[in-house]
């Protein structure tokens, strides 16, 4: 995880691609009862953050004064793991969690996140300076994990193990390479992002 430090490489973009120090700090101290915190399924919400207070025959009561059924309730992730980078660290993964976390990524505007090899974008429907020159310049030649979320972490990644897996270069490899190290000099703006 890096510092706050670390990430002023990113600039502007920083506050969009991952949490700050205090913020994490909070998230690890605050108090958490695994047994009792939960998600209950909600008409308007989908799920919501619930505090289990009893539960009989099949039923279970929970703080947010909803009465559900037992396979409506799942178990909610330490607060470590809100806005978590990468889903597949979740102690508990299902689609409550994912989809709580993605919902506080989106409302703090962090829209990558990754599930494991898979790189999951909400679409902010606005410009966000996630893609200024110095983030690309930030992400180059940076491994996935060194980085917040984004797909030019993955993008470059990709390029990397290109210029370094692949020894015995074949036409298309060569072809690729070429369309890769032009493609920021030759492709308008909006076209390099409707392609990612």
């Amino acid at each position: 995880m890096s510092t706050d430090g670390e990430m002023t490489i990113f600039g502007v973009a920083a506050q969009y691609l991952r949490k700050s120090e205090k913020e994490r700090t909070e998230a690890q101290t605050r108090p958490f009862d695994s047994r009792t915190a939960c998600f209950a399924s909600d008409e308007k919400e989908m799920y919501v953050k619930a505090e289990i207070q009893e539960r009989a025959d099949g039923k279970v009561s929970v703080k947010t004064t909803l009465a559900v059924r037992e396979d409506q309730v799942f178990p909610m992730n330490p607060p470590k793991f809100d806005k978590i980078e990468d889903m597949v660290m979740m102690t508990h993964l299902h689609e409550p969690a994912v989809l709580y976390n993605l919902k506080e990524r989106y409302a703090a505007w962090m829209i990558y996140t990754y599930s494991g090899l898979f790189c999951v974008t909400v679409n902010p429907y606005k410009w966000l300076p996630v893609y200024n020159p110095e983030v690309v310049q930030a992400y180059r030649g940076k491994k996935r994990m060194e980085v917040p979320p984004h797909i030019f972490a993955l993008s470059d990644n990709a390029y990397q193990f290109m210029l370094t897996g692949a020894k015995a270069e074949t036409s298309l490899q060569k072809e690729s390479l070429h369309f890769l190290s032009n493609f920021h000099f030759f492709c308008p703006q909006t076209v390099k992002i409707s392609l990612y």
